[in-house]
């Protein structure tokens, strides 16, 4: 989302400039392709913490921005100590970003507590959930100013292509009549693969798929495939019919199920975060851990007569453009960014 959103304020004449707190990532070149430099602190330990503070100090000092946006848990913290060291605090913004609603799972309690005691500091918190917000004020945020912007998904990346999906099926051995489910997403705790692949196994008239890093490692039943980090999820999700997300904790928003959604996908996802708002009356809502009852939504999706499973398709997409669009998002950041 960092990177769709600032390369459309560049585009818009917003100049943006990115710091990691760590590594650059393989999403830097995207970003420097786009005109966006990208500096990485190369944070590691304790000890490369004064040095990384000091440079990143530095940054500010030159670049002498308008506004010092942090991103996630610690470049919000970074941000904030940032704005207090170099000069200038007096004529700029600093805005935090709250990215994860119910992170008591996730080993965050730390820096939670941590930023609640600062979240006095900036100008304004923007969350990308309305359950987001309201998880971090009940830890103890008192933020001056919220606002709620949501993730916004590229309508013209994410759309269905049938000349795409045939490909990537023939690529994947996929016969044109069989449902597929989609399941995109790291291996970590938070996203609860077993209870897909636990569900994928009681639905074998469905094949599945899943993405992400580690995917490659998990013991799979017969009818899903791993295929690890992939660079043309797009490509993927028009390859298949439906798209899952079966996350227990800190999701916010699930760009997932949004993308899939916009490429035509019907949604099942966990009753996590904003979850409820992204589906509306198109998607599905399952229990947290309970693959019995995803594997009976799943069957009765792959049951569902073509002609309304791609009605339901249609209206997902549809329901995404209206409510979700990365336009729409950036207008939203971009009005923020222009208030004097």
């Amino acid at each position: 989302m960092l990177v769709r959103l600032a390369v459309e304020l560049k585009a818009r004449g917003f100049s943006q400039q990115i710091v990691s707190v760590t590594g650059c990532g393989t999403k830097a070149a995207d970003l420097e392709a786009n005109g966006v430099p990208v500096t990485a602190l190369n944070v590691g330990s304790m000890i490369s913490l004064p040095g990384a503070l000091l440079h990143l100090k530095r940054i500010v000092e030159h670049a002498r921005p308008d506004i010092l946006q942090g991103w996630m848990y610690h470049g919000d913290l970074f941000a904030t100590l940032a704005h207090v060291l170099a000069p200038g605090h007096k004529y700029r913004k600093l805005l935090w970003n709250i990215r994860a609603s119910n992170t008591d799972q996730g080993g965050y309690g730390a820096i939670v507590w941590l930023n609640a005691r600062l979240s006095r500091i900036p100008d304004i918190v923007v969350a990308n959930s309305h359950a987001g917000l309201d998880f971090h004020i009940a830890k103890g945020y008192r933020p001056r100013r919220s606002s709620v912007i949501p993730n916004g998904i590229d309508e013209n990346k994410f759309k269905p292509d049938p000349q795409v999906r045939a490909q990537v099926r023939a690529e994947l051995g996929l016969p044109e009549d069989v449902v597929v489910a989609i399941f995109v997403g790291r291996v970590d705790p938070m996203k609860d693969h077993e209870s897909f692949l636990s569900a994928m196994a009681m639905t074998p008239v469905l094949r599945g798929l899943v993405v992400g890093l580690g995917t490659e490692n998990l013991r799979l039943p017969a009818n899903v495939r791993a295929l690890g980090v992939r660079n043309d999820v797009q490509r993927l999700y028009a390859a298949a019919d439906i798209v899952v997300s079966t996350s227990v904790f800190a999701e916010g928003f699930s760009n997932v199920i949004a993308e899939g959604m916009c490429t035509g996908l019907v949604p099942i996802t966990t009753d996590i975060g904003d979850a409820r708002l992204i589906v509306g009356d198109v998607g599905i809502i399952v229990p947290l851990r309970n693959p019995a009852v995803l594997a009976r939504e799943l069957n009765m999706l792959a049951n569902m007569k073509q002609e309304q499973f791609k009605a339901r398709g249609i209206e997902a997409r549809e329901w995404i453009k209206r409510n979700f669009t990365l336009t729409k998002i950036a207008d939203c950041f971009a009005a923020l960014y222009s208030e004097r």
